[in-house]
């Protein structure tokens, strides 16, 4: 492999003065492009890093197209401090110091997402295959634009001027997940061609790379629900001597995400002479994310509390909230739930999950720089859009279980079995009850009915158009150059939900499955597959998800035939848009910076300041009704501004050769999302999800930001740096959710508007346990995001060592190959006045818990996604053509708001994540120069994920059982 000699020296020597940065500055950078292998680009990273002036971490590409990882959340994790989220085990959240207020930018152009976020584009949308390098700015300068609260990410794609030789690339794989139900290799397909050309006119160069990649992330999640109670005091038939937690739900949730992009990015350069340059990029991304999920439901559990009785139970501690010791109880771990006499409850629901996500995002960068004795000038014009469609097809089917009495409703009841122990939560048909159901009676259609039917096509429009111009005029003196300049843009969001909920809760106007056998199909039958589980749902059917995306109107024909058939009079409507579901808010932006560098002896930095002002214009519908009960929708827009002036100052020292220190004080903002700032809304069937409104009272975040750290680097392509961070917060964004509230022995809901006792009412919501009868209208729990009253801090530590044996080779031969990478965070966030509140059923529980009657348990709301200590650490061999890697990811529990289908929590907290760990590994070897053969593997010991409800080590609720993705490939670099 190639490999620059010349990055070693640079390392072990003080950095350039600005003044002789000034006049190589047109200089071709070789070695970014040269350098090959790990080996090399830990040094290029290295060198990057060290001649910074503030707080940066970087990661180039081992070769081009090839960064460590082939998800760049996965490649983002290698960076102290950073760790990320996952959606079926593929990373998709990045957390930078705790926080998922971040900013992405691609060739420093701000990005927009495909949903309401702040953060920029959607890291699955976006292929490792044509980033050249990431950076990651930690400490940001006053040019560096405003809105990130843990660090701006930058994604670089490869610059045609610094081409020295033509660039042609070609890199075939093939993926597999051992968890889908498709045994093949889903293809990845990249290359990259460059070149640059020395002409009359000057010098041009060229470079495109393309990737086009298929994915498949399949997840089982099982969910179960223990937040109630039985005292042992009750007289209910399964009263024991202890106080003790029944079930209340299970749900048996199989995630299948399919996924086909398209990524180009190009670049365009022409020097016409030494002094000037023009550019244009292009980066397009083309994305189709297509979820086949489905979920097996046993509802109405809850009616059966008091009459199933269990034969195991475990001790679950709850530990401390805010102060308060909740104690102990006892919880239901096996057992059987019978069926209640009438024969209506327990409830086995089928339903699926037909979501898609089509985002096209596009990034235009156009501009020039000159460069004169003493003045350089950039001029650049930007745009970033994203365009999504959400189409979507869910339903619910019940099961009729024919081997019990009918009670004309869609509700029969089933028996299930239950086995928690052992930290699993398995659930299935009770096949030893005299009226269990067979396979054969579960998989035929005229044993279900239709329950709901929920269709979507909402879209969302999001761009950002920017004009900047930067300005640098260098001395001869302390002060080497000052930077000033000026950029406007105009960010806007667009949202229009395009829905349809329709709930059928009478057996009048709900079909049986015979009706439209023609759209159903058997559910997946692997549930077992990740942790080889006895217990579970075997045999279920569902509407075919290649039918219902595929053709939507066709399966809504079916289906209305169907009800049409049984005189039903239930209209199934195609999605109209929702006028309570809309908004557009467009901001526009102007900002000045002036930033003055300097350099004398060991001390480098610069400092200045930033100052924006910012208009905001929302439009939105508001919607009331005449004197005869009518609709009236009107559009309301309402304006406002704010302006920041935002210091930054960045200091390092070269306190010798190889040991700088470096700090950095800074202040920044962050805009509240898009959906925080609007006031329309969406209901759902379920009476479970929490209704999300805005708040377009909200003002931006500000946080001040200190940084302090030291790096030594005392060998070649290695470093160790220890550094801490401070981090003040005033006006956090924070959710609050309001549970309506639930009567201590019926467990009923209010259903009427409005709901004085919490929450919102929610006029199509099926009642379900919620109240006496069967029908639609019930108070559901409502969130919305509140600015906190109180400053909050976020600090840490963080430390990292890259060790290169290489310098050894003569003592060690091939043991010379190996190095290493480790790093640790260590992270705390205190502060803050907002608060989460236990629902009134989970304040029952606590009552027996404590023995305090009333109690009312409240949480002071932390920072979710965030864990206060997390490790990785890298083993890496790089000799004789062999390339090797493996890395362990460690981060610790941390309170997560991903609790599968539903958006709202059973006891009113977010549920915790406990600690985790994860294994990855590659291993290539080149063939010869061009050519190289690898293999790579994600989540080897398949880890799986666990989370539990109210705090930390407290009672399983959740559990995501994942799988470990293969990929086989070749690159040939021409």
């Amino acid at each position: 492999m190639l490999y620059s000699a010349a990055l070693a020296t640079l390392l072990a020597t003080p950095s350039a003065s600005a003044q002789e940065a000034q006049s190589t500055q047109n200089a071709p950078e070789l070695e970014v492009i040269e350098v090959s292998g790990i080996r090399g680009s830990l040094s290029s990273a290295l060198l990057e890093k060290r001649d910074s002036n503030n707080l940066v971490e970087v990661i180039k590409a081992v070769d081009i197209g090839k960064l460590p990882d082939q998800n760049l959340a996965e490649v983002l994790e290698n960076v102290t401090g950073i760790q990320i989220t996952r959606t079926a085990g593929v990373g998709t959240g990045v957390q930078i110091r705790g926080t998922n207020a971040n900013r992405t930018e691609i060739n420093g152009v701000s990005t927009v997402g495909s949903g309401t976020g702040r953060s920029g584009i959607n890291f699955e949308d976006v292929s490792a295959g044509i980033i050249a390098e990431v950076e990651v700015t930690k400490a940001s300068e006053a040019k560096t634009i405003e809105g990130s609260v843990g660090g701006t990410i930058n994604l670089k794609t490869i610059r045609p001027l610094q081409l020295s030789d033509t660039l042609a690339t070609l890199r075939v794989q093939g993926e597999n997940s051992s968890l889908s139900d498709d045994s093949g290799l889903k293809p990845r397909i990249s290359g990259t061609f460059g070149d640059n050309w020395y002409t009359d006119l000057g010098t041009f160069g060229v470079v495109i790379s393309a990737n086009y990649a298929e994915q498949e992330a399949t997840a089982f999640r099982p969910r179960s629900d223990r937040d109630n109670s039985v005292a042992s005091n009750s007289g209910a038939n399964s009263a024991q001597e202890f106080d003790f937690l029944p079930i209340q739900f299970f749900v048996q949730d199989y995630d299948n995400y399919e996924s086909e992009t398209i990524n180009i990015a190009s670049s365009i350069e022409w020097a016409p002479n030494d002094n000037t340059k023009l550019y244009f990029d292009a980066v397009i991304n083309d994305q189709e994310r297509r979820e086949e999920s489905s979920r097996v439901q046993a509802s109405g559990v809850s009616d059966l509390i008091s009459e199933s009785i269990p034969t195991e139970f475990e001790n679950v501690n709850f530990g401390v909230i805010d102060g308060q010791n909740l104690g102990s109880i006892q919880a239901a771990v096996k057992g059987v739930i019978p069926v209640e006499d009438g024969g209506a409850d327990p409830n086995l629901r089928f339903s699926g999950d037909t979501n898609s996500r089509l985002t096209r995002s596009e990034i235009f960068r156009i501009g020039g720089e000159w460069q004169g004795d003493n003045l350089k000038i950039n001029i650049e014009a930007s745009s970033s859009k994203s365009d999504t469609t959400t189409p979507s097809f869910n339903s619910t089917l019940n099961f009729i279980n024919p081997n019990v009495a009918s009670n004309a409703s869609n509700e029969n009841g089933t028996p299930f079995q239950y086995d928690l122990t052992g930290g699993s939560l398995a659930f299935g048909i009770a096949s030893g009850e005299a009226n269990a159901p067979t396979s054969a009676q579960l998989l035929d259609p005229s044993n279900t009915v239709l329950r709901d039917v929920e269709i979507g096509k909402s879209t969302a429009k999001n761009r950002e158009d920017a004009f900047r111009t930067d300005f640098s005029y260098y001395f001869d003196s302390i002060i080497t150059s000052v930077d000033f300049g000026y950029r406007y843009s105009k960010t806007s969001s667009v949202q229009d939900t395009v829905i349809s909920s329709i709930g059928l809760r009478n057996m009048s106007d709900s079909p049986s499955g015979d009706l439209f056998s023609e759209l159903l199909i058997a559910g997946p039958t692997n549930f077992n597959d990740a942790d080889g589980r006895e217990l579970f749902v075997r045999d279920y059917l569902q509407l075919n998800p290649e039918i219902v995306a595929n053709d939507q109107d066709n399966a809504l024909a079916i289906l209305q035939s169907a009800i049409d058939t049984i005189g039903g009079s239930i209209a199934l409507n195609a999605p109209t848009s929702s006028s309570d579901g809309f908004f557009d808010i467009e901001e526009k932006t102007n900002a000045l910076y002036v930033q003055a560098n300097f350099e004398y002896h060991m001390f480098r930095g610069n400092f200045g300041a930033r100052y924006l002002k910012t208009d905001v214009k929302s439009v939105g519908n508001s919607t009331t009704t005449d004197a005869n009960g009518n609709n009236l929708v009107s559009q309301i827009t309402t304006t406002g501004d704010y302006d920041f002036l935002l210091p930054r100052v960045n200091l390092s020292v070269d306190l010798t050769d190889d040991i700088v220190i470096r700090s950095g004080w800074g202040k920044d903002i962050r805009r509240p999302d898009f959906d925080d700032l609007s006031t329309s809304f969406t209901f759902d069937t379920s009476p479970n999800p929490a209704v999300a409104i805005g708040n377009p009272n909200l003002v931006p975040e500000e946080v001040t930001s200190f940084d302090l750290s030291a790096e030594w680097y005392f060998a070649q392509a290695s470093v160790l740096s220890v550094g801490i961070f401070h981090k003040k917060r005033s006006n956090l964004h924070v959710s609050q959710q309001e549970d309506p509230s639930e009567d201590s022995t019926t467990g009923y809901r209010d259903l009427t508007d409005p709901c004085e006792a919490g929450g919102i009412y929610n006029p199509i919501a099926d009642i379900n346990v919620f109240g006496p009868d069967i029908g639609v209208g019930v108070c559901v729990p409502f969130a919305t995001t509140i600015n906190d009253t109180g400053e909050t801090t976020q600090k840490g530590i963080e430390i990292a060592v890259q060790y290169d044996l290489a310098g050894f080779e003569d003592d060690l031969g091939w043991a010379s190959g190996f190095g290493i990478i480790a790093n640790y965070t260590k992270q705390e966030f205190s502060g803050g006045e907002a608060f989460d509140t236990a629902t009134s059923r989970a304040n029952d529980i606590f009552a027996l818990t404590t023995g305090i009657e009333g109690i009312n348990v409240t949480r002071v709301q932390g920072l979710t996604d965030l864990s206060e200590n997390a490790y990785n650490f890298t083993l890496y061999y790089e000799k004789y053509g062999l390339s090797a890697r493996a890395r362990y990811t460690w981060r610790e529990a941390y309170r997560s708001e991903d609790f599968g289908s539903t958006t709202s929590f059973p006891w009113g907290f977010p549920v915790v994540q406990e600690d985790r760990g994860q294994l990855n590994a590659s291993i290539s070897y080149d063939i010869n120069e061009q050519f190289n053969v690898g293999i790579e593997a994600v989540n080897l010991t398949e880890s799986d994920i666990t989370q539990s409800c109210v705090n930390e080590g407290g009672l399983l609720c959740y559990q995501g059982l994942t799988e470990r993705r293969i990929t086989l490939g070749a690159s040939y670099r021409f």
